[in-house]
């Protein structure tokens, strides 16, 4: 049996399907009930929580033969990285106690520095904090790139300004990659339990991507071909994020990883392999998912 964290949400659901894709008990994970009920319908056994919660969780990983884990960005808590803190220390406390003897934890390129890259400093604390378990457990830290999916946020304001508006530089490469192929890797790296110890896997997508390529290959999926990138700044970000509810506590980490993202800090530590090079091209993403969900969205801002 296989516990997999997350499983309602992009790279824990990805997870999850593929497991049960290849015939593996599933314990899916995930705060709602009415939400893990696909998962259920699928074959998963659902397990609602919260994952703060160290108990609730030992019961979640008692019995299992590998667990993935996460922590999720909550960009509405006050202080992130108490909250981050809580939420590690229960999965490291919970798979102590429940003996799970494979660990698979979703981490990030750039996990390695331990400060001044925003979000990524809490998942570098929690690498170190997985690293404390290598008594009872093998930990498998996998590092994706940015993800595909942080496009979407992008999309209102590309329908109502018609440009594409971030803080990080346009010219600024970074290694990119779908959740559907984080979810891959970490499905087969739980079946396969090929390490040992703590180990190390960056997922690095298909070539280093900037901004302004982004850019260019959003627009012509929708039909832009025009579509500017435009680098606002950082205190226009910051108003941006806190009218859409963030704390100023994430508004400020996020602010700061955009920063390294363009200072080139954050990078992959090894050169691009064909076990670090995932399958899908942003190009393909970008007609097959984001070209839909903007199409649906762009008569909203027409109308106004």
């Amino acid at each position: 049996m296989i516990t997999v964290m997350g499983a309602t949400g992009q790279t824990g659901g990805a997870t999850a399907r593929r497991l049960l894709e290849a015939g593996e008990h599933v314990r899916a994970l995930g705060r709602s009930a009415d939400r893990l009920a696909a998962l259920r319908d699928a074959g998963a056994e659902p397990f609602p929580l919260d994952a703060s919660d160290a108990a609730a969780l030992t019961e979640a990983f008692r019995g299992a033969n590998a667990a993935y884990v996460l922590l999720p960005i909550s960009p509405e808590v006050p202080d992130w990285h108490a909250h981050m803190a809580q939420l590690g220390e229960a999965i490291v406390t919970a798979v102590r106690a429940a003996g799970v003897p494979y660990v698979v934890a979703v981490s990030s390129v750039g996990a390695d520095l331990p400060s001044g890259t925003g979000f990524l400093t809490g998942l570098h604390a929690q690498e170190q904090r997985l690293q404390t378990l290598t008594d009872v457990a093998h930990v498998l830290a996998v590092r994706p790139g940015a993800y595909f999916e942080n496009a979407y946020g992008w999309l209102p304001v590309i329908a109502e300004q018609g440009v594409m508006a971030d803080s990080v530089a346009p010219d600024a490469p970074l290694p990119m990659v779908a959740t559907r192929d984080v979810g891959a890797a970490a499905a087969a790296a739980l079946r396969s339990r090929d390490w040992t110890g703590f180990a190390v896997r960056e997922l690095l997508g298909p070539r280093d991507l900037t901004y302004a390529e982004v850019a260019r290959m959003i627009g012509a999926a929708i039909g832009r071909p025009d579509l500017p990138y435009v680098q606002i700044p950082e205190d226009d970000l910051r108003a941006a994020l806190e009218a859409a509810g963030w704390s100023p506590d994430a508004t400020r980490l996020q602010v700061e990883l955009n920063r390294v993202f363009s200072d080139g800090s954050v990078a992959a530590r090894a050169t691009r392999t064909p076990a670090s090079t995932t399958p899908t091209r942003f190009e393909d993403y970008a007609t097959t998912d984001l070209a839909p969900a903007f199409a649906a969205l762009a008569p909203t801002f027409s109308d106004r």
